[in-house]
């Protein structure tokens, strides 16, 4: 009497047999782990949206570590059902170490990365960052391997998760949204330094990005003594949403102190440099030399 279809033998090594019936199961619950992690992560976006920035964040982090353990939870129930004692997967996987530290050493770093980053949260989705290098951009997605950070000339960059967690880095928006702009500028000597306050703090509100609250107002710091200028400091808070579009931002402040400094006749300085003569040398005649003659 022939075997059911069903139960068939696809092949034998040994004393382990796999029949098409576990074979199809496995793919089934494989299939089924993703669909359910898909399922899981939208839910908690629809729930995530229209919330606080914080709470976005939160959410963010549980969908990562929630996808990550359903997918081990249904790799872990296939292989079962492919018949394989799971808890013998601990000698191969202490056998695949060897291979994991010299091939794969730098994926394993890069996710375990990933994951102290989620926990952290030093780092999150939505925050605006600058590394060492000198890329400036904002976090969009914490992968497994990589993070990817978009610049403000919508460039994507992916980035490993390793050179975040151990390099350093200025996160703009860790604690607050809001952030002090220091715009330097200059002008000539002579020039009345209070009426240059008034004319900058004047062009500072009149930018709309200016933040006035209490204990955020604009401020002027005089900052030293140029070779041909008086150096001053514009501190100004600024909106959260401007926050990440720093050089936009240097420029309006940049040409409403332009502005401002014309409107009060304040002379802006360029590089001047005043020549002596020694009377002494200017008496000596001149004796032509050589072809002169």
């Amino acid at each position: 009497m022939p075997k059911d279809w069903w139960e068939q033998e696809l092949f034998k090594v040994g004393e382990y047999s796999l029949a098409l019936s576990q074979l199809v199961t496995a793919l089934v619950i494989v299939i089924v782990t993703f669909v359910v992690s898909a399922m899981m992560r939208r839910t908690l976006l629809r729930i995530g949206r229209g919330r606080a920035i914080t709470a976005q964040a939160q959410l963010y982090v549980a969908n990562r570590i929630l996808h990550y353990v359903i997918l081990v939870i249904g790799l872990l129930i296939a292989v079962s059902s492919l018949g394989i004692d799971v808890g013998k997967l601990a000698l191969v996987a202490s056998a695949l170490g060897i291979g994991i530290g010299l091939g794969l050493q730098g994926v394993v770093n890069n996710f375990v990365s990933g994951l102290i980053i989620l926990l952290e949260k030093s780092v999150k989705v939505g925050d605006f960052i600058e590394l060492n290098s000198g890329l400036v951009g904002e976090v969009i997605e914490i992968h497994m391997r990589a993070t990817l950070i978009r610049t403000n000339d919508n460039v994507d960059i992916l980035l490993p998760n390793s050179e975040l967690a151990n390099g350093m880095l200025t996160n703009w928006t860790l604690e607050e949204n809001i952030r002090r702009f220091r715009i330097p500028f200059s002008v000539a000597y002579g020039s009345d330094k209070e009426l240059v306050r008034t004319a900058v703090l004047e062009a500072a509100n009149a930018v709309k990005h200016t933040l006035t609250t209490q204990g955020h107002d604009p401020i002027v710091w005089m900052t030293g003594f140029g070779d041909s200028a008086l150096h001053f400091t514009l501190g100004v808070w600024v909106h959260p949403e401007q926050v990440k579009r720093p050089t936009s931002l240097y420029s309006d402040y940049l040409w409403a102190i332009d502005d401002a400094l014309r409107k009060y006749k304040i002379e802006i300085p360029f590089p001047q440099r005043d020549l002596h003569f020694k009377s002494s040398q200017l008496s000596q005649p001149i004796v032509p030399q050589g072809d002169d003659l």
